[in-house]
This record gives C-alpha cells, sequence and structure tokens, in this order.
C-alpha cells in the first residue's frame, strides 16, 4: 500500500485511474456521451458509443504500438479518441496525429472497398497550454486549403483544450460544457457538488466519483495513480527550475534560451527516469518525453 494520503472527497480527473473510470468505463458511459455532446456544441447528438480496444499493435510486429486512454466509436460508426495530457510533450502534436492514423487504418475493411471513412475526432484534454500566446483555451483543428482558407477534409478532426486557461468560477458558468470543463478542473478541490451543477448527468458523475464509495482494489489503485500524477508534476517542476537555474548562470538574455533549453532536456530526462522506475514501457518512456529509445536505456 502506498502512503499517500487520501483527503480529498473526490478524485483528482487528472489521473489515469480517475479518467479512465469515469470515462473509459462502460458502466459510466454516459458521462463520456454527456461531455462529447457538449464538446461538440450540438452539431450533432450522439445517442450511444461503443469502446474499442485502447491498445493497438500495428500490422506488423516490427510496427510502433499505440495505446490510448479513451477509444470509441458513436452509432454512426465515428471515431473518437479521447486523450488525457498532463504535461507537456515536445512532439505532442505529432502523438496526435500519429494516434489519429490507427482509427483510419482500421476503417479499412477486406475485400473491395471505395475508400469512404467515417468521422475521426482526436481530443486532447490538456493539463498545460500548447498555444501559450493565445488566450483561447478550446482550439478545433482540420484540414484546410490556405489560400482560399476552406475546409479541404472535415471528416478529421482535432480538438485541444488547454485547461489551465479555464479560468471559469461556478457563477459564470453557462453552458454544459463550460460546467463539464469546470468540473474536470476543479473536482479533486469540491467537497459537495456544486449549485449550478444540478444536471442529472453530474449526479452520475459525483457519485462515480466519491473515493469513499470504492471498494478496497479501486481505492489502492486510485491511491498508487495518484502518486503518480503527483511524482510526475513534482518531476516536472524540479526539471523547469533546474534548467532556469543553470540558464542565470550565463546571463539573463542568454540564460533565458540556455534554460529553457536545458529545462527541457532535463524535463525529459527526468521524467524518463522516473517513468522507468515505474516500469513503463521503454517505447511510451519515449513517445512521452522525445527521447530516443537508446539514450532512454543509458538512464
Amino acid at each position: 500500500m502506498c502512503s499517500e494520503g487520501i483527503v480529498e472527497r473526490y478524485v483528482n480527473f487528472y489521473t489515469d485511474f480517475a479518467f479512465k473510470k469515469l470515462f473509459g468505463t462502460e458502466i459510466n458511459k454516459e458521462l463520456l456521451i454527456s461531455f462529447l455532446n457538449a464538446l461538440l456544441h450540438g452539431r450533432e447528438k450522439i445517442e450511444d458509443i461503443t469502446y474499442l480496444n485502447a491498445e493497438h499493435l500495428g500490422k506488423q510486429e516490427y510496427d510502433r504500438r499505440a495505446v490510448f486512454d479513451v477509444y470509441c466509436k458513436n452509432e454512426k460508426g465515428e471515431h473518437f479518441i479521447v486523450e488525457m495530457q498532463k504535461g507537456e510533450q515536445q512532439f505532442f502534436k505529432d502523438r496526435s496525429i500519429y494516434y489519429s492514423t490507427f482509427a483510419i487504418r482500421e476503417q479499412a475493411p477486406r475485400g473491395d472497398w471505395n475508400y469512404e471513412l467515417k468521422g475521426i475526432y482526436t481530443i486532447g484534454i490538456l493539463n498545460f497550454s500548447i498555444y501559450p500566446d493565445n488566450t483561447d483555451f478550446y482550439h478545433e483543428i482540420k484540414l484546410i486549403d490556405i489560400d482560399t482558407k476552406e475546409i479541404f477534409y472535415d471528416k478529421l478532426t482535432f480538438i485541444y483544450l488547454e485547461m489551465p486557461k479555464f479560468t471559469k468560477e461556478e457563477d459564470k458558468l453557462e453552458t454544459l460544457f463550460d460546467k463539464w470543463l469546470y468540473a474536470i478542473r476543479n473536482l479533486a478541490t469540491l467537497m459537495k457538488r456544486p449549485e449550478a451543477l444540478q444536471e442529472k448527468v453530474f449526479t452520475r458523475l459525483f457519485e462515480a466519483a466519491e473515493i469513499a464509495k470504492f471498494d478496497r482494489k479501486e481505492r489502492y489503485e486510485y491511491e498508487e495513480s495518484l502518486k503518480n500524477y503527483r511524482d510526475w508534476i513534482s518531476v516536472i517542476e524540479t526539471a523547469e527550475n533546474k534548467g532556469v537555474a543553470k540558464g542565470h548562470a550565463k546571463g539573463l538574455e542568454e540564460g533565458i534560451a540556455k534554460g529553457r533549453e536545458l529545462g527541457e532536456k532535463e524535463k525529459a530526462i527526468a521524467i524518463a527516469r522516473q517513468l522507468k522506475d515505474m516500469n513503463f514501457d521503454v517505447e511510451v518512456i519515449s513517445r512521452s518525453t522525445g527521447l530516443d529509445i537508446k539514450e532512454i536505456e543509458r538512464i
């Protein structure tokens, strides 16, 4: 049993355990359906989803694999990849594109095929910013014609939510989407269900997220997941601080640039070392940090 003490009433949504329990299990799929409908702002109404295998090994033995947090399709056959990202990764956008290719290839049937595809949504709930100079927290990306600005292909969509930029307080929540983001951001700090979150779906959310209702196995798994999350945050903060400190030794202007460079490298190495200690697969560590596999093996 880990030594982390739990004083919160509800789980931390950013932990792997909580995210997969609340969004990735059949018993709680109404939560994911509600979130996806709110995310899509009424453009379509998802009635049901089917969870798909989250681990993909590729077509050949030597292919790289992908492990999704949540992977499902709706009744129309549209695919949804939903990922919770705790920390910034050097090649995060590349990773998103790579993951989407699995949902594309899996739609190819055996035999004759006219190449028609169903829609694919890759959704990232990010606990960091990928556009630091942009104040918007919601980003939707599609393929477009650069000259005409018209959408070239509307079946491939990437949606990124920069959670640190969502700062609405309870009395400012207007839409169901606002309420979902507020719940995701604040769940671990709440001691009761907020008055603004009175929709039926949030009754289910707060029931499923209450730690006191976990059995012994769930409690243990959550404590381990929470410890890993806290270790991850600590590793990132330490690496960033060390990088900035080294940078200051070489002068302010040069030091800031160098500090960032050193910070990113040290952060990646520190994270890789931490993940190795947690027995993560080397390929997973490589994709998470951007480090080469051989470099990781030497750490």
